[in-house]
């Protein structure tokens, strides 16, 4: 069949699902047999999120290629099981420098390039890059920002010609607010008929309204805003708010979504979506008979989106092990030794966040060595791990100033320091080491055990790695080096042994956990976190 094409945009206000639209669309079509890929088109200037402060942007997600992406693909991956690349995020900041580029070779043969049509050409032909490989069904585009901005104009004069070049082949799904007012006790439908019409100013026309709302819309009020919005009453679809964005799937399905679109795209389709490995973990997610807490140390812990991935894979893995997560997130800016029992005391597992820079870099160190006496289940991950390697040098080997590069130029222990290949980079975007690389596994460590396997794929994002210099050291004060790079000899994995579980990557692999693959490092963590919390209890009695 040829390639489908579906653009998800937005409007009234941000924040209001484009990506759990998008992402749920397409693991309903998954379902169904068919091949899809999603992409996100962020208007902002910046060639990627990579440089962009998680204050502003939440977290950067790495892509197994990579690239520094948005954090929509984890979303994506997380409900699709496929594995995205830098395919599936485009910028305006990489159109732009894709379309300068070809201007300084000459490949415009000295015309004047204007937005139309050479940077819409550019975004048309990023569209389509990935349908025309011949391996997907579907593709799903999902317009960043809000109808009425002007960063996003270009993008939607592209979908404008597309949807005209594409016809059938082609669908458009606008995603707006329906906002309750308490005083009146009524909801609005203004806000979406004014969206709408701004939609179709531009020449896009949509075919599907999916209507986001707290409270229930009744059919008069969907026939009501079909009229004013020249869509069939049909293809209005509402989102309730629900308790967990891995049941969007399901209330899409009880709508017909992706029925709508298999018939706006004239897609032959038997059935229904098969739908039970997902619906067997949202049986585990509602039956969940005990909690598991676990406790976030990291520097941007107000903004949980920073941590977005590790949220998630954390709470796979406790659905998969039938605990509901209890998640605490501590500030290690305000962590010190008079405090961290407190904090730390009722954690079942304490994650090490990862990280750059060196605030709240002490009350990590501060972190690490109160769960490290107390024998408390304990992951760090990437700048946690480096982290676990320096506190392991200062309060166990003796290393006093123990530190990394990064923190301290001048330390006399240099236990992290800067790549070799680093030294000489002075750009900060797109300059780490990025993307999946393969690690292999010491037999018998608690990581093999944990993957079932001695050769893993992970991926990375950082400059600063584990000096080897000081490896036999390590070891011989009781942290083994368990993971390496079997390229480059690398150090990925370090772990404690006569710990319950105290171990640290230097790569991330919260990045490739998924709701029907959780990654096997937080299933065993939890597992760890969950007999640590049944022998408390014990002790109790």
């Amino acid at each position: 069949m040829e390639t489908k094409y579906i653009f998800v945009t937005g409007g009234v206000v941000s924040s209001l699902g484009k990506g759990i639209i998008s992402s749920s669309l397409a693991n309903l079509l998954i379902a169904r047999g068919f091949r899809v890929t999603i992409q996100k088109f962020d208007p902002y200037i910046n060639i990627d999120p990579g440089t962009l402060n998680p204050y502003e942007h939440g977290e950067c997600y790495v892509t197994v290629d990579g690239h520094e992406a948005d954090l929509d693909l984890g979303h994506y991956e997380r409900f699709t099981n496929i594995r995205t690349t830098r395919a599936n995020n485009v910028t305006t900041g990489r159109i732009y420098q894709s379309v300068i580029d070809k201007e300084r070779r000459g490949d415009y043969l000295g015309k004047t390039v204007q937005i139309v049509p050479h940077i819409t050409d550019e975004i048309k032909r990023k569209v389509k890059q990935l349908g025309n490989t011949g391996k997907f069904d579907f593709v799903i585009t999902e317009i960043g920002g809000v109808v009425g901005d002007i960063e996003s104009l270009p993008f939607l004069e592209a979908v404008r010609q597309l949807r005209w070049e594409l016809g059938r082949d082609s669908v458009c799904i606008h995603l707006t607010y329906v906002p309750f007012i308490a005083a009146a006790k009524e909801l609005k439908t203004k806000p979406t008929q004014h969206s709408v019409k701004q939609l179709q100013q531009l020449g896009i026309q949509p075919d599907v309204l999916v209507l986001r709302t707290e409270h229930h819309i009744d059919g008069d009020m969907r026939r009501k805003i079909a009229l004013f919005c020249n869509v069939s009453p049909d293809d209005v679809v509402q989102s309730i708010d629900a308790p967990s964005i891995y049941e969007v799937p399901v209330k899409m399905h009880e709508q017909g979504l992706d029925n709508i679109v298999l018939k706006l795209t004239g897609t032959p389709s038997d059935g229904e979506p098969h739908m039970a490995p997902w619906l067997n973990f949202l049986e585990k997610m509602h039956n969940a008979s005990g909690k598991v807490t676990i406790g976030l140390v990291g520097k941007y812990v107000e903004l949980q989106d920073a941590y977005k991935s590790i949220n998630e894979a954390l709470f796979q893995a406790a659905t998969y092990e039938d605990r509901k997560l209890d998640l605490r997130f501590i500030h290690s800016e305000k962590l010190d030794e008079s405090n961290v029992g407190e904090q730390l005391g009722g954690m079942d597992g304490v994650i090490i966040a990862p990280g750059f820079g060196h605030r709240g870099i002490e009350g990590k160190f501060v972190a690490l060595k109160w769960c490290r006496e107390h024998d408390v289940p304990t992951f760090g991950i990437c700048l946690g791990m480096q982290c676990m390697v320096i506190e392991y040098a200062r309060n166990v080997m003796g290393l006093a100033g123990a530190n990394s590069t990064e923190m301290d130029t001048k330390t006399p222990y240099n236990v992290i320091d800067l790549m070799e290949e680093q030294k000489s980079i002075s750009d900060m975007g797109g300059t780490m080491r990025l993307g999946a690389f393969d690690c292999d596994l010491r037999e018998g460590s608690l990581a093999a055990e944990a993957y079932g396997s001695d050769r893993v794929s992970e991926r990375h994002r950082h400059r600063f790695e584990f000096n080897g210099q000081y490896r036999s050291r390590f070891e011989a004060a009781g942290m083994q080096c368990v993971g390496e790079n079997p390229a480059t000899g690398l150090v990925e994995v370090v772990e404690v042994s006569g710990k319950r579980w105290y171990l640290g990557t230097q790569y991330h692999p919260e990045y490739s956990s998924t709701v029907l693959s959780p990654n096997p490092l937080f299933l065993s963590f939890v597992a760890a976190a969950i007999k640590y919390s049944g022998e408390k209890e014990k002790e109790k009695v």
